[in-house]
């Protein structure tokens, strides 16, 4: 008996470790395809406020930065660039660089997700609260850029 108990102990312990491994990938894949459909529906968002002239939302999504600009001084300091979100929409994040830190090494071409609050314009929105409200009056939003977030 206790033979078989050991053989079946190996086997769960070989085969297991092998599964789970596997499991692990596969869990890993669903996270990430969740996040992108939540990320897909913010763009979409982004879209249906743009063409009902909607603002004061909280908005998720994810763009290409398709130019930097010169930070604003007037004020609270922030970084901006211009993201295209998608073929018929760009918007302005105005990241708050005294609340948050900046972006070092943002470049055009690369990939930010963002989590803020959309304000309609005429150019495509503006999205901004992309970090915490030290007041906690405000929910806070964040930036992704190469993996770290900013808030």
């Amino acid at each position: 008996m206790k033979y078989w108990l050991a053989a079946f102990a190996f086997v769960l312990v070989y085969f297991g470790y092998e599964r789970f491994d596997v499991t692990v990938q596969a869990d890993a894949g669903v996270r990430q395809e969740v996040l992108d459909d939540r990320e897909v529906a913010g763009n979409n968002a982004l879209q249906q406020a743009f063409e009902q002239r909607k603002s004061n939302l909280l908005v998720e999504g994810r763009g290409r930065v398709a130019k930097l600009l010169s930070d604003d001084h007037n004020g609270s300091r922030h970084q901006r660039f211009i993201l295209n979100v998608s073929p018929r929409q760009t918007v302005l994040i105005a990241h708050n660089i005294d609340l948050a830190p900046r972006i070092e090494g943002l470049a055009e071409g690369d990939e930010i997700i963002f989590s803020g609050q959309y304000e309609w314009n005429n150019k495509g929105g503006v999205v901004h609260w992309t970090h915490h409200d030290p007041q906690g009056r405000h929910p806070g939003g964040w930036l992704r850029h190469q993996g770290r977030i900013y808030q």
